[in-house]
């Protein structure tokens, strides 16, 4: 192992790489019989007007931390915005609060956390602003500007920002200069191309890691996937076939987790658009069980959400946000996606019980039983995207079975009321031409409600995520209307 040094050039042909003691500037060669390339990825820093002000920070490396901390202690900032919404832009957003600075996040999207779908990432945007840090979205950087109080930023959206120091989060690129210039492959973003074995298009050469290119587990696509736990899996196969046993790398499926102040947000596998940019026929389902059995002290909601393929069950992607047990869930869903598996399996996982850990239906469970109520035709669902036309149609009916007091706290306009408990002797007072879209809070009560509805003759559909799930959509863009107007 050579710390401070550099490999500097690649000789394929001679089978040997150029290397420079970066302490004594001094070069010497070194062969090799097989090479293995983990370069990594690099944060990436735009061309724009005022990038290299030293008071503008990215995060890769231990000493990029360093000089960060040191940064704050010396010169006390106030203030502090970081471009960029992924895992590291938000982990940041989280620490400069704790050292005791006023952050903005800025996110060119119109949601952070690039795996997550918009309405799971609203679960963040609303904690985020609960911890008091401002979030603007769909708005990126264009300039900044050295100003007497700190630094200006221009945004695309007209708007102007200052702050005491800037962390740049804006993504990743493959770090591989020196394979390009050694003639290996690469992907039109940079990634180096790679067989099943974790060989190049060069003779002799492996690539692992942040640097290559993999296939999405899922879909098949061709992506690039930097995380940690695959990587350490192709840096293992590549090892394999250098000495001979034969393994393959089957793909990546993008098993992702972060911690968020006390929140926990976690993916794997597909999110929406990764569905359909592979062209699969695919539904979701949106759930909010409990992370333990409820008469037991501590339980809390989980947001989650299963991207299902509709013809086979077969469990595609994902998303969970909550306080408690979301790791565990995810773990098990990667698991259940990585073997192949469908809601139906899902139903007949058999997963440790007892009060303190779970339900005796553990939420994975549970959404196993709605996607199968769905595909068995149980059940017909509509999203919260699709409230807005179901509204205005002449031959639909919103029908609200929460009990009073939470209808009072909020409804979806031109919603009927009538409570769950008293649906059976009110019956009469549904028009039987209609189809009743029906909603509670979370989906349960208004399953039970469909059923009911169903077994007297209605056609009705039930809202996947309730109420609780509309109104957090509402809210967030309020929210985001409402930072744009300042």
């Amino acid at each position: 192992v050579r710390v401070g040094s550099e490999v500097i050039a690649i000789d394929p042909d001679g089978k040997k790489v150029k290397v420079k003691d970066l302490a004594t500037g001094k070069e010497y060669e070194e062969g090799y019989d097989k090479l293995i390339l983990s370069p990594g990825a690099e944060p990436v820093r735009p061309p724009l007007p005022g990038i290299e002000d030293p008071r503008i920070f990215t995060l890769r490396t231990v000493p990029d931390t360093l000089r960060i901390h040191e940064f704050i202690r010396r010169n006390q900032p106030k203030t502090a915005v970081v471009v960029g919404g992924g895992f590291i832009g938000l982990e940041m957003a989280e620490n400069l609060t704790h050292a005791g600075l006023a952050v903005t996040v800025v996110e060119l999207a119109d949601h952070v956390i690039g795996p997550f779908d918009y309405d799971m990432a609203a679960h963040l945007h609303r904690y985020l602003r609960h911890k008091g840090i401002e979030v603007l979205l769909g708005c990126g950087v264009k300039a900044f500007n050295p100003t007497g109080q700190g630094l200006e930023l221009e945004l695309s959206n007209q708007q102007s920002l200052t702050a005491d120091m800037v962390l740049l989060s804006v993504g990743v690129r493959p770090e591989t200069a020196l394979a390009r210039e050694a003639g290996l492959e690469t992907n039109p973003r940079g990634a180096i191309l790679v067989d099943e074995q974790m060989r190049t298009s060069v003779p002799d050469i492996y690539a692992v890691g942040d640097a290559v290119q993999v296939p999405h587990l899922v879909s098949g696509a061709p992506s690039h996937i930097p995380l940690a736990g695959p990587a350490n899996k192709q840096g293992r196969i590549a090892a394999d076939h250098i000495c001979g046993i034969s393994r393959a790398y089957k793909g990546t499926q993008g098993s992702s987790i972060l911690k968020l102040f006390d929140l926990v947000a976690a993916s794997t596998g597909l999110n929406e658009r990764g569905a359909q940019q592979a062209g699969i026929d695919y539904d979701k389902v949106h759930i909010y069980p409990l992370s333990h059995a409820s008469y037991y002290p501590g339980a809390t909601d989980i947001a989650l959400k299963v991207l299902y393929e509709k013809g086979t069950g077969r469990i595609l992607g994902a998303q969970l946000v909550g306080m408690d047990g979301v790791d565990k869930r995810c773990d098990v869903l990667a698991t259940a996606i990585r073997a192949g598996m469908t809601a139906y399996d899902l139903t007949e996982l058999e997963l440790c019980y007892a009060p303190p850990f779970s339900s005796a239906k553990d939420p994975v469970n549970m959404a196993g039983f709605v996607i199968e109520n769905l595909l068995t035709h149980k059940l017909r669902q509509f999203h919260w995207h699709e409230v807005e036309e179901i509204s205005s149609r002449p031959d639909a009916l919103l029908l609200d079975v929460r009990t009073n007091r939470e209808y009072g706290w909020g409804h979806i306009p031109g919603a009927v009321h009538i409570p769950v408990d008293d649906l059976r002797r009110r019956l009469g007072e549904l028009p039987q031409g209609k189809t009743l879209y029906v909603y509670c809070q979370s989906g349960l009560r208004s399953y039970l409600a469909c059923r009911i509805l169903m077994q007297h003759g209605f056609d009705c559909g039930n809202l996947s995520g309730g109420y609780e799930l509309y109104a957090l959509i509402e809210a967030d863009r309020a929210a985001q209307e409402q930072s744009s107007a300042r």
